[in-house]
């Protein structure tokens, strides 16, 4: 029988994420809050965007206030070129893990601010992956068989309350860069090396 190949890549994350916290200690994580490929498609102009845009409740790290996107355009189907540049100088980079508005995937005009972590660009946007501070190891075929793929990445101060974070390495989300509420901190490079490298290859499956 042919072997499932959601099985096989959940296998693999696994065992990269044993191989990476196995000298860490086990942390509690009974604290539980929310926290949550690709092919190029044609991406609206800057214009475009400013055009659509609908005012959001909160304001960007750099004081502004955040948008949100009325206009989404969708969820990035491209191949994503991963790209590791943070700097922590008041504007969203990739490598860095920021709050947004995040559309839910079922219905793009409906969503909720969540943590991302930035991977790359698409012309205006940035491309994130959604990260989550509830625990997905136990339900991992569950969540697989939904269309749903998590990669533990450890803690953080993204999180300050230090939980152990996920990061969905199957769905890519575009975030305009007004629409940042505020940074959070910055991925360690050998982490977000990590994320993208089984982001290709889930993405490769869906």
């Amino acid at each position: 029988m042919t072997r499932n190949p959601w099985i096989s890549l959940l296998e693999d994350v696994v065992d990269a994420v044993v191989s990476h916290l196995s000298d860490k200690p086990t942390p509690d994580r009974s604290a539980d809050t929310p926290r949550e490929p690709a092919r190029v498609a044609s991406a609206p102009s800057p214009a475009d965007v400013s055009a659509r845009r609908t005012p959001a409740e909160g304001r960007t790290s750099s004081g502004s206030r955040a948008p949100r996107t009325a206009g989404y355009p969708g969820d990035y189907d491209g191949t994503v070129t991963p790209t590791y540049a943070p700097d922590l100088d008041g504007e969203p980079d990739p490598g860095e893990v920021v709050w947004t508005w995040v559309p839910y995937e079922e219905d793009h005009s409906q969503g909720k601010d969540r943590p991302v972590l930035l991977v790359g660009h698409d012309g205006p946007w940035l491309l994130a992956l959604q990260l989550t501070s509830q625990d997905h190891d136990r339900d991992a075929e569950q969540e697989a068989r939904a269309g749903r793929i998590w990669f533990d990445v450890g803690t953080g101060p993204w999180d300050r309350e230090g939980r152990p974070s996920e990061v969905r390495i199957n769905r890519v989300i575009r975030v305009h860069p007004d629409a940042v509420r505020r940074e959070g901190a910055v991925m360690p490079r050998d982490r977000f090396d990590d994320v993208v490298k089984y982001m290709a290859r889930a993405l490769d499956l869906t």
